[in-house]
């Protein structure tokens, strides 16, 4: 799918809050309403946390349904600045997010298409839309860089 305008300038938004876990995978996500207004963002937490669970995509969808006070995040977007792995790619189905920009791809975990596509698995009841690799090169480097120190 074409990558929309709005896309790359939420993806910035998911770059900087990414950038805010510095003891742990700089991983940021962010969901938007279908207006587009932003609901909740999220880090990595897993290291500060001490939770295996506190991934940022899952922080935010938990976040997000606070938020509007349902668990069904129909219509919204979550963009997440790595492919998400099987647990979180199985939280946003089940939440119904109706749309997933994500980043840089994720050989070893992912479930968007690297290693599984969970997402787009014909036998689930809920299918969100995909733009994936957007800003990637921006958002590989990000985790190279913490990867390097």
């Amino acid at each position: 799918m074409k990558v929309r305008p709005q896309h790359e300038t939420w993806m910035r938004r998911a770059l900087a809050v990414a950038a805010t876990s510095p003891e742990d995978v700089p991983v940021g996500a962010v969901v938007y309403d279908a207006g587009g207004a932003e609901l909740a963002s999220a880090g990595n937490e897993r290291e500060a946390a001490g939770d295996p669970t506190a991934h940022a995509e899952i922080l935010a969808l938990r976040r997000a349904a606070d938020s509007i006070g349902t668990r069904r995040l129909d219509g919204c977007t979550l963009v997440v600045t790595l492919e998400p792995c099987t647990m979180c790619a199985g939280a946003l189905v089940l939440a119904r997010v109706g749309t997933l920009v994500f980043g840089a791809w994720e050989p070893k975990t992912g479930a968007v298409g690297s290693l599984w596509d969970v997402v787009r698995d014909g036998r689930l009841n809920h299918r969100p839309e995909v733009y994936s690799g957007v800003l990637e090169n921006e958002c590989a480097a990000l985790m190279r860089a913490f990867f390097r120190r």
